[in-house]
């Protein structure tokens, strides 16, 4: 365990002196910048919101930064786990480390929670400051923001996860690409999954489900918008709501959140395993 947390510390420093959280910190400069001044449009031109006013425009705005924010999560970190697998044993940084006593899977586990611990302090630094300019702007508040931030960054585990995966057999750069563009397609099979649901269609709605099976990432970014939204919204937005893909309907259901996290240990195996047989 000292092994994996000296690792994990190593790979945390390691991603802070890179670009890409550089170019992560000012993606998100640009977008909390953008939110407070749509957010103080808001409030200006309908002359002061009333409370119900406020909840509703909060929580639907505020669903939608949340998903951009999701996004630069997603794309940092996957491009954080190509480099930080796969880079080191392109340049020969892994061979040198494994003539010392020290496990592939003890390397892979320390690089796998340093990442964790990188994602999830974006998603909470981030989150925290969104949440704060929404108050001040519009006076909301979400109902259950730690729940929210919590399934961001399991959003964020899972992908960075998958990136990890990808590493172990095909090259940094490639990695990184292939896990965005499936974060994406899963994200459009449940947009077309809700569709389905609210057409009343049981095919259409099974491509959603599938998608959120086989990779939970749409499924935890839903269950973290209901968290960030109003409980009353559905009520004062009326029919159609289940197409909306920046609303949701329901909160996920503990087996659900049971399903990600044998998802998560199961991909994590597979790159351990994957990472074992790779020739260094």
């Amino acid at each position: 365990m000292r092994i994996v947390l000296t690792i994990a510390a190593l790979t945390l420093q390691e991603a802070a002196r890179r670009k890409v959280l550089r170019s992560l910190g000012a993606l998100t400069a640009v977008l909390l910048a953008l939110s407070a001044w749509g957010f103080s449009e808001i409030s200006a031109d309908y002359g002061g919101l009333t409370s119900g006013e406020a909840k509703v425009s909060g929580s639907i705005v505020l669903n939608l930064v949340m998903f951009g924010f999701s996004l630069i999560a997603a794309l940092g970190t996957a491009f954080l786990a190509g480099p930080t697998l796969s880079g080191e044993v392109e340049s020969g940084v892994a061979l040198a480390m494994m003539t010392r006593p020290i496990r592939r899977a003890q390397v892979l586990t320390g690089k796998w929670l340093g990442l964790v611990a990188f994602g999830a302090g974006f998603v909470t630094v981030a989150g925290v400051a969104q949440f704060v300019i929404v108050h001040a702007t519009v006076d909301y508040w979400p109902p259950h923001p730690v729940t929210g931030l919590a399934l961001l960054a399991g959003q964020t585990a899972a992908l960075l996860t998958l990136g990890l995966l990808f590493s172990t057999t095909i090259s940094p750069m490639a990695s990184g690409i292939v896990a965005v563009g499936l974060f994406g397609a899963t994200w459009i099979a449940g947009i077309v999954g809700s569709v389905g649901s609210a057409l009343g269609n049981p095919g259409v709605e099974l491509v959603g489900t599938v998608s959120r099976m086989l990779l939970p990432t749409d499924g935890l970014w839903r269950g973290a918008m209901n968290s960030f939204q109003d409980p009353a919204l559905i009520a004062q937005t009326g029919s159609g709501v289940e197409e909306s893909p920046f609303l949701s309907m329901h909160p996920l259901t503990g087996a659900y959140l049971a399903w990600v996290a044998i998802w998560t240990g199961l991909v994590l195996s597979l790159a351990a395993l994957s990472f074992q047989r790779r020739d260094l």
